[in-house]
């Protein structure tokens, strides 16, 4: 028999990439064994833009080509495998793990399930990208951060070294290793 848990979970936002692996590694090391849900948020199949007037004339035949190709249908399969994965990661790193897809504007949709799930935190990776890029490209970390309104765990890429690199004794650079625990 098991018993009734209170515990609210970690949301672990999963798209794929490496930085996202990370981050449901490094929330596993740091909240051990609870429920999370593992989200994925999906994203249909543009195939013009309405801005671009050059395109208007495609706008017949991109409808019919996504319909006969079922590109929507195509993008959800990967999304779904993408969130397997995730779950996978997540029951790996010692999560009591379920997987949820959404659709919609990926920010925006991980503060709503977040508050939907009353979730103790959640987890997500960063790209590392610059301030520029950043502002170009938009980040969700970034957003997630500023509008979620309870803990968000932002996990930045590993680097192998840490500049600029710290100065020994002897006047020789030394590096951190900062992909090993500070402590242990």
């Amino acid at each position: 028999m098991t018993e009734a848990r209170d515990t609210k979970p970690i949301l672990l936002c999963f798209d794929g990439s490496e930085d996202a692996a990370n981050a449901i590694q490094s929330a596993g090391r740091l909240f051990g064994r609870q429920p999370a849900v593992v989200l994925t948020v999906g994203e249909r199949i543009k195939l013009w833009s309405p801005s671009d007037p050059a395109t208007v004339l495609d706008i017949p035949i991109g409808r019919f080509l996504a319909k006969r190709m079922d590109l929507d249908e195509i993008a959800d399969t990967v999304t779904e495998e993408e969130m397997s994965r995730g779950v996978q990661l997540a029951r790996d790193a010692g999560f009591e793990a379920q997987g949820r897809i959404e659709h919609g504007k990926p920010w925006r949709v991980i503060c709503d399930v977040g508050d939907e799930l009353d979730a103790a935190v959640i987890a997500l990776g960063a790209r590392g990208l610059s301030r520029l890029q950043s502002a170009l490209l938009g980040s969700v970390s970034q957003a997630v951060s500023t509008h979620a309104g309870r803990p968000v765990l932002i996990v930045h890429p590993a680097r192998a070294q840490r500049w600029p690199p710290a100065q020994g004794c002897d006047g020789h650079a030394q590096f951190q290793d900062v992909s090993k625990p500070l402590h242990g």
